[in-house]
C-alpha cells in the first residue's frame, strides 16, 4: 500500500530507530562492571527483557510510576534469578543505567540512510514514551536529533501513548492533521493501536515478529518503508 498526500511523519524511537536490546545490554554489561558485580549477563537478560517489557505496559496504563518501575524491574530479576542484591545497590543500578544507556547508540540497519531520504520530502517528529532525561540524550549521542522537528515525551503531556492525547499534542506541536501524517513504530499496542484509534494511518516496524492483523501494515526492515510513502 502506498500512502498519499502525507506531510508529516511521526517515529517511535526505543526498538524503532534506536536499538534499545543491544544498547541496553552493553549498558548492563558496563554497570554490572562499574559495581564489581559477578553476573552471567545472558542468563540475567533472560529473565529481565520479559519483567521490563511487563513494567512498561504497567507505566502505560499508569499502574506503576517511574520511580517504582526502574527499582522494581531489577529488583524482581535479582529475585527471580536468586541472586542476593541490596536495596541500595538496586537503586544505584538504576541510576547507573540510566546514566549510561545514552553512551552507547547503536542504530537500526537503514535508519540513517531512512531519515536522509526521508527529511528531503516530509517533516519528521518523534513520539516516545521513553524518560525524557534518556530520550533526549539518545537522541543526541546518536547524532539523530537534528532530522526532528518536534519530540513528543510523555513526560511532557502528562499521559503515555496509546492515550489518544499524546497524539493530539505531537499534531498539535508539528501543526499536522490526522489526514497528513504518518505514525511508524514497533508496538501495536502503544504505537500502532493507539494511531489507528484515533483515524491516524500508522505502519508497524515489527521489530517483535508478531502475527499482524490484516489491517496493520507491517515492515521488517526500515527501508522498506519507501514501498509504502
Amino acid at each position: 500500500m502506498k500512502f498519499q498526500n502525507k506531510e508529516h511523519i511521526f517515529f517511535d524511537l526505543d526498538h524503532t530507530l534506536w536499538d534499545f536490546d543491544k544498547n541496553s545490554a552493553l549498558t548492563f554489561e558496563k554497570i554490572f562492571a562499574l559495581n564489581d558485580l559477578k553476573i552471567d549477563l545472558n542468563a540475567f537478560l533472560e529473565v529481565y527483557v520479559p519483567i521490563n517489557f511487563n513494567y512498561w505496559k504497567l507505566y502505560r496504563e499508569d499502574k506503576v510510576d517511574k520511580k517504582n518501575l526502574k527499582f522494581a524491574r531489577l529488583n524482581d530479576t535479582f529475585k527471580a534469578l536468586g541472586i542476593d542484591v541490596s536495596a541500595g545497590v538496586v537503586h544505584k543500578l538504576s541510576d547507573d543505567y540510566i546514566t549510561y544507556l545514552s553512551t552507547f547508540n547503536h542504530l537500526f540497519d537503514g535508519t540513517i540512510e531512512l531519515l536522509e531520504y526521508l527529511q528531503a520530502k516530509y517533516k519528521l517528529h518523534i513520539i516516545t514514551n521513553g524518560f525524557k532525561e534518556a530520550q533526549q540524550a539518545k537522541l543526541n549521542q546518536s547524532n539523530i536529533d537534528h532530522y526532528f522537528l518536534t519530540v513528543t515525551n510523555s513526560e511532557m503531556v502528562g499521559v503515555k501513548k496509546p492515550n489518544p492525547k499524546i497524539f493530539h499534542h505531537a499534531l498539535h506541536m508539528a501543526n499536522a492533521t490526522l489526514a497528513n501524517s504518518l505514525m511508524i513504530g514497533d508496538n501495536l499496542e502503544a504505537d500502532i493501536l493507539g494511531a489507528l484509534n484515533i483515524g491516524m494511518d500508522a505502519i508497524c516496524f515489527n521489530y517483535h515478529k508478531e502475527v499482524l492483523a490484516p489491517n496493520i501494515i507491517g515492515i521488517d526492515h526500515l527501508l522498506e518503508l519507501k514501498n509504502h510513502i
